[in-house]
């Protein structure tokens, strides 16, 4: 099964409501589409969302990653030779952590295909259902307490809160919502890099002592403070959990070492696929540091491709893999069944993607 071509494509999906966070504002999904093609007719789908606040990644930067120094070099190569394309596809460039994830997915994708087997059945088999909890975005208190009902009317018993923005009032935010839902719901807050450290241990320690039982804290503090972060982690009782800062498997050690944080949240975007999540999953069985497997916002092939890894594997314990309910359309064929908090696979090769609508 050789590569014969990799082609590039654009999907613009709507959002359903705009999705806002302590670092940007978006109002559809614009990712770019890979699709590796092969001599045995084969064909393989990864997908590249432009994150440029977190991971640098435009959509002219993940283009041109992709034709300029990763095609040429994977052109009329075996995806028998798996361990060779990995390390092809880490060394045509550093960085471009998005770019290599997209071309990465759809390698894995053609690996499943050539096993007849599913992904999630090839690393483990662990489950082949997932629960995912939904993002409730940053807004005024009245509109973040309604989202969150009508979350969950939908079934969903955990919630991922957006804070960060405006610190002053995040901490009236987690009141209201909490006095709307109540305590049957599990709250998660994510300040997406919001607060300072000693701002963060002060708004925790606040939320903790008006008893809003919250069970994580996402990326209290700026990615690159892993002082700050530990600091946090020292200093409340909430559970804080990494996220932006953790882009590789080393990072990764880094912050089980330190015990920096408690969790570690793996998203395919920042480890740049697939091959270096799996990576961070071993270290995390060796440390017993769970984790939380998540996607920016995305459509459904990357995220079809998370979940597969999220179903394999017991150490990931947490799932935010909420992408495509958020968007308004899905023009993906095949691949994982959303129905809203669940997730469910299908027992076929690889991602299980069959086409894309255009």
């Amino acid at each position: 099964m050789k590569i014969t071509d990799i082609k590039l494509g654009h999907i613009s999906v709507p959002l359903k409501k705009p999705f806002k966070t302590a670092l940007r504002t978006v109002n559809s999904v614009e990712d770019i589409i890979v699709k590796i093609e092969t001599d045995s007719g084969n064909v393989g789908y990864g997908e590249a969302p432009p994150t440029a606040v977190i991971t640098g990644d435009t959509t002219g930067s993940i283009v041109g990653a992709i034709e300029e120094y990763i095609r040429p070099q994977l052109l009329g190569k075996d995806i028998e030779n798996f361990e060779e394309l990995m390390l092809i596809l880490d060394k045509s460039l550093v960085k471009n952590t998005s770019a290599k994830a997209a071309v990465d997915i759809a390698l894995y994708d053609l690996y499943g295909q050539m096993l007849k087997a599913p992904l999630y059945k090839i690393w483990g088999g662990y489950r082949k259902e997932i629960i995912t909890d939904i993002t409730i975005s940053v807004n005024d208190p009245e509109q973040m307490s309604k989202d969150s009902l009508e979350a969950i009317a939908l079934g969903y018993d955990t919630l991922k809160i957006k804070v960060g923005k405006d610190p002053s009032i995040d901490i009236e935010r987690m009141k209201a919502i909490r006095n709307a839902v109540g305590y049957d719901v599990r709250l998660r807050i994510d300040a997406n890099q919001g607060w300072k450290p000693k701002e963060a241990v002060r708004i925790l320690r606040s939320m903790e002592d008006a008893g809003m039982n919250l069970e994580l804290v996402e990326q209290p503090v700026i990615a690159h403070d892993i002082e700050g972060l530990k600091f946090v982690t020292d200093n409340v009782g909430i559970p804080v959990m990494a996220d932006e800062s953790v882009f590789s498997p080393k990072d990764a050690l880094k912050i089980m070492q330190l015990r920096a944080a408690d969790y570690i949240n793996i998203k395919l975007m920042k480890t740049g696929g697939l091959h270096n999540a799996l990576k961070i999953c071993s270290a995390a069985e060796i440390y017993g540091m769970e984790c939380m497997l998540g996607c920016m916002l995305e459509a459904k092939v990357s995220v079809t491709a998370a979940v597969h890894l999220a179903a394999a594997k017991s150490i990931i314990t947490k799932i935010d893999l909420d992408g495509p309910v958020l968007c308004s359309e899905d023009p993906i064929i095949g691949g994982a069944v959303f129905n809203n908090y669940s997730i469910t696979l299908p027992d076929k090769p690889g991602l299980g993607i069959e086409g894309i609508n255009e």
